[in-house]
């Protein structure tokens, strides 16, 4: 029997476009191991490790963490996944970080999500919390029974400062800055795969047969064991 080679994947997409969804029914469906940058981050300067010190002192100064240290955190990590196909999310962010991946790992494929600002910005802009409970409302899908009253409580709901329009505008214009560049690169390298779409469930099936065709589905299986 021939083993078929690791499938090795980026999936990319801006805030609010619903990679957070994807990845973990990519995860459920495909057994892929899934290395978030974020979680990285969060991990490492939880566990107060020498990057992620040095992770901290950046985001304390308001600064972007350099590509270096970036590239060191995740390339460390990959280490131990050498025998599993994987997934990266949030990782590379920018060209200097693709070309350190492919000095250490050729890249098969690169998934986009394509979804419009607009869309993403209704969405964002809808969520309204309880902050006492941390419950979360959608005007969209899940809206309260009262315009800005908690159900339960009935006490008045907020919006994070991160969901207020002008600030989803603003995260959503740096994603794209940051990112064009390196979907071009991809581009260039013929690894790109677009997904476009309003609808994370209409945009999953697109997704599911194109990975199909390059890994079968193990969510029917209790164990997924590295090859």
């Amino acid at each position: 029997m021939v083993v078929p080679p690791l499938l090795r994947a980026v999936i990319m997409g801006p805030p609010g476009s619903g990679k957070g969804t994807v990845s973990a029914r990519i995860i459920k469906h495909f057994g892929m191991k899934h290395l978030s940058s974020g979680d990285l981050l969060r991990d490492n300067m939880q566990k107060k490790t020498e990057v992620g010190i040095l992770a901290r002192s950046y985001i304390d100064r308001g600064q972007l963490i350099p590509d270096d240290i970036m590239t060191r955190l995740m390339l460390n990590e990959l280490k131990g996944l050498d025998r599993y196909n994987w997934l990266l999310d949030g990782f590379p962010r920018t060209v200097a970080q693709a070309e350190a991946l492919d000095k250490e790992c050729q890249i098969d494929i690169v998934i986009d999500l394509d979804v419009p600002f607009e869309t993403i910005k209704c969405r964002l802009t809808a969520r309204w919390i309880h902050p006492a409970s941390g419950r979360v409302y959608n005007l969209e899908f899940s809206p309260p029974k009262v315009q800005g009253i908690d159900d339960i409580t009935g006490e008045p709901l907020v919006q994070r400062d991160d969901d207020k329009p002008e600030t989803v505008i603003k995260r959503l214009q740096a994603y794209d800055a940051q990112t064009k560049p390196v979907l071009e690169y991809y581009r260039a390298k013929g690894l790109l795969k677009s997904f476009s779409g309003t609808e994370t469930n209409k945009i999953w099936p697109h997704i599911y047969a194109f990975l199909q065709t390059k890994l079968p589905d193990v969510s029917q299986n209790d164990v997924v064991s590295p090859r």
